[in-house]
This record gives structure tokens, sequence and C-alpha cells, in this order.
């Protein structure tokens, strides 16, 4: 049997590497999910109860405010927990991700896998943690007497597949910079409190008429799966123009992410 060494593509996702690794997707997800809610009381609970009070916190200091300055259709309560519910795989991902090359260093400097697996086992927790935080969105929706869409079939886990591809694009770019430049640790918890305020999670896209911030809020990713998951509840309407803007910007970002990552990996075990 005869074996070729030969450099690899660096444009090259390395997809069947990846699927020839694909238990350790599993294993990673499944140790962080672990040490996440290891020696707490609440365990899961605390993908629920997060969510649920700063959507009842926004509501009672901010909810007549916003709902008297613009048109929201559902009871505010329910829109900012709708927000709130798919930013928490944006926020839980960009940060486990961005951290989880150093915090995984002793592995990378031992074993050779595809490092992908690292950034995308990060989101994966999130994802994990949306679910959980869904379920208790569709009971609360229920005894409110909120109706969904027939749409919400297909809108849902389209938005949550986007909220994937932004949470993985920025997150495997943040992984790698913080690779070199720890300073990122730092910037990562900073950047998820800025950017917050910078998506429309506690207020609807429509909230501004300035063609700026009207620009501003359609080039962020996470735009376009907050107004598709919300336009799966009740009357709310989509906003294409902003939607496709967002998608856009978040694909280009997927690129950058990714492309950075590749480039630099093979310093990780160095750098880590």
């Amino acid at each position: 049997m005869e074996f070729e060494i030969k450099p690899q593509n660096k444009f090259s996702l390395g997809l069947k590497e990846l699927w020839e690794y694909r238990e350790l997707f599993y294993f990673f997800t499944l140790r962080d999910i672990k040490v996440k809610y290891k020696q707490t009381v609440l365990g899961f609970l605390w993908a629920v109860v997060q969510p649920l009070v700063m959507a009842l916190l926004f509501s009672f200091f901010l909810g007549k405010a916003i709902t008297s300055y613009t048109a929201i259709n559902l009871p505010y309560e329910i829109f900012a927990l709708s927000g709130l519910v798919l930013w928490g795989i944006f926020s839980s991902g960009l940060n486990n991700a961005g951290n989880s090359m150093v915090s995984n260093a002793n592995i990378i400097k031992k074993i050779y896998f595809p490092r992908l697996i690292i950034p995308v086992s990060a989101v994966l927790v999130g994802l994990f943690d949306f679910l959980m935080a869904f379920v208790v969105f569709m009971i609360y929706c229920f005894f409110k007497d909120i109706h969904f869409n027939l749409q919400a079939i297909y809108l849902f886990p389209l938005a949550v597949l986007l909220t994937c591809i932004a949470t993985f694009g920025s997150g495997s770019l943040l992984a790698a910079l913080n690779v070199k430049y720890r300073d990122f640790r730092y910037i990562i918890p900073f950047l998820i409190q800025f950017l917050l305020f910078l998506t429309p999670v506690i207020y609807p896209i429509s909230i501004t008429a300035n063609p700026y911030l009207e620009l501003l809020l359609a080039l962020n990713p996470m735009t376009a799966p907050m107004d598709i998951f919300r336009a799966g509840i009740g009357n709310s309407e989509l906003h294409i123009t902003a939607d496709l803007v967002s998608i856009a910007s978040s694909l280009c970002l997927l690129i950058i992410g990714l492309v950075y990552f590749k480039k630099t990996e093979a310093y990780f075990a160095d750098l880590a």
C-alpha cells in the first residue's frame, strides 16, 4: 500500500476529512455542554431562564415606549422573547467559538484533527440552548394565545440556519484572531453586548426612517434571521430588501472567516 503526502489545498474546506472525523462533533459538543452546566442547580434550565428574564425586563422598562413608537403586531414580551431566544445562538456561539481555539490549546498541540470541528462544535452548543429555550417559547405563546403562520414550518428553520451561518462565520474569524491576538478574549464579550443593541432584538427593523441607520441594520447578519423568525408569528411581514442585504453580509462574513481560519490554522499548534 502506498501513501502520498502532499500539502493541503488552502482553499479547500476539507469536507471529506470533516466527514471522516464526524464523531468529534458529537464528543466536543457533549463535552462543552457538560462543562457549561456542571455543578449548577438549575442545569439546562439556565438556557430558558436567561432569555425569559431578559424579555420580561425589557418589556417592563422599554415595552410601552417601543410599542407606542413602532407598529408591533405582537405583545412586547413575545416580541422581545422571540428575538432573545434566537440571539442566544449567536451570543453563546460567538463567545464559545471565539475562545474555542485557546481553550482547546492542549488538545490542538497533542493530536491532529480538522480544526474547524472546534468552532462548529461551539456553535452547536448554542444551538442546543436554543432548542431548550424554543420549547418554552412555544409553550409561552400557547398560553398567550399567539398564533403561528403556516409559513412558520419553513421560516423558523431558515432563521435558525441563517443564525448558525452568521455565528459560524464570525466565530471562526474571531477564533483565528484570538489565537494570535489575545486582546480578543476581552473584546468578544464587549462586542456581543454592543451588537445586541445594533441588532433588531428588542426593537423592530422599522424603528427608524434614517436611511443610514436602515443600511446599518440591513448590513447586520442577524437582521434577516430576526425578521424571518418573527414573520412566522402573528401577522408580521418580511422586509425583503433588508433581509437580502443581511443574508449577503452573512455569507461574505462566512467566506472571510473561513478563508482567514484556513490560512492561519497551520500556526494554531504553535501559537495556542
